[in-house]
């Protein structure tokens, strides 16, 4: 049977549709590749949209959702261990495992088998961090030479973490014991610029109609610090900023929409840096009906399997 497919691409390209259609054709169950939704609690900021784990009326498995508190901060080695196990699982009943996200970080941990430390935090570094800019921390973290994670560090708190991790690896290895490589099959969702904006713009008025500035607001009132919210980027970044006061109203949604925007395009700038590292990725565009993207989807897999 085949290993792993893996469904790719930026934010708002329609990947979960896919992935629960390949998954209904299958057999298939669904890993995702999702940095935040790993969070309870952190559902319309994040897109979870629970219920459209379904295809044809019928339920589809999904696996590394809301298996954490919001507040917590979930990481890379913690992600790779968790994928590991529910990927084993699946195997194991004799059904197809689908990586579905658009967190580059983690799914090319999986694909190429990254080997990783468990990092302490390192209080004294912090200390000495702390009250720098985000520029700043960006050139910093920039001259370290052995880097997973050259993105996404949208917040200080986030670089701050991601400058740790690079000091720590430049004092202890990796542990030799580290998961082997999964490449199976990658498909990535290809749409076009001006489409994926249109996207973002109108799926942010809808989570705003939808009530995400109510969903932050009540994971504050829960007790949750606003610099943890902040520190998850994007909309609870942004909405936490409003809540606090530290933004008006308009002021955020404009800049959120703009942090979105560049998230995609940093989204796609991962994706195609996987392709110069070695990951081949097999495009569609999004354009095409999900049906016949799997029938595409389900004769690369043919091809690829009859070339071993």
């Amino acid at each position: 049977m085949f290993p792993l497919i893996t469904i790719l691409g930026p934010t708002a390209c329609g990947k979960t549709a896919l992935a629960c259609e390949l998954a209904w054709r299958t057999g298939g169950e669904i890993i995702s590749a999702d940095s935040r939704q790993v969070y309870r609690g952190m559902d319309i900021g994040t897109g979870k949209d629970l219920a459209d784990y379904t295809a044809h009326g019928t339920p589809i498995p999904y696996h590394l959702i809301d298996i954490r508190e919001a507040g917590d901060k979930y990481n890379l080695y913690e992600y790779q261990h968790d994928f590991h196990a529910a990927y084993t699982d699946i195997r194991e009943r004799g059904r197809l495992p689908i990586l579905c996200g658009g967190t580059g970080l983690y799914i090319e941990s999986v694909l190429s088998g990254y080997r990783l430390l468990h990092v302490p935090e390192n209080p004294g570094l912090r200390a000495r961090l702390a009250g720098k800019s985000l520029a700043e921390l960006t050139a910093l973290l920039a001259s370290y030479k052995t880097l997973h994670n050259t993105t996404d560090v949208d917040t200080p708190a986030r670089a701050i973490r991601a400058i740790e991790i690079a000091e720590y690896q430049q004092v202890q290895q990796p542990d030799a014991t580290g998961f082997a490589p999964l490449r199976g099959l990658v498909v990535g969702i290809d749409i076009d610029r001006e489409e994926r904006r249109r996207r973002i713009t109108a799926r942010l008025q809808s989570r705003l109609r939808e009530g995400m500035v109510d969903e932050v607001r009540c994971l504050l009132e829960r007790g949750i610090p606003p610099d943890d919210l902040i520190y998850y980027g994007l909309e609870y970044k942004y909405v936490t900023l409003y809540l606090t006061g530290a933004l008006a109203y308009d002021d955020m949604c404009c800049q959120l929409e703009i942090a979105i925007h560049q998230f995609a395009k940093r989204q796609m700038t991962w994706f195609r840096g996987m392709e110069r590292r070695g990951i081949p990725i097999r495009w569609l565009p999004c354009s095409l009906p999900d049906e016949a993207k799997v029938e595409r989807i389900l004769e690369w897999g043919q091809e690829q399997e009859s070339r071993k």
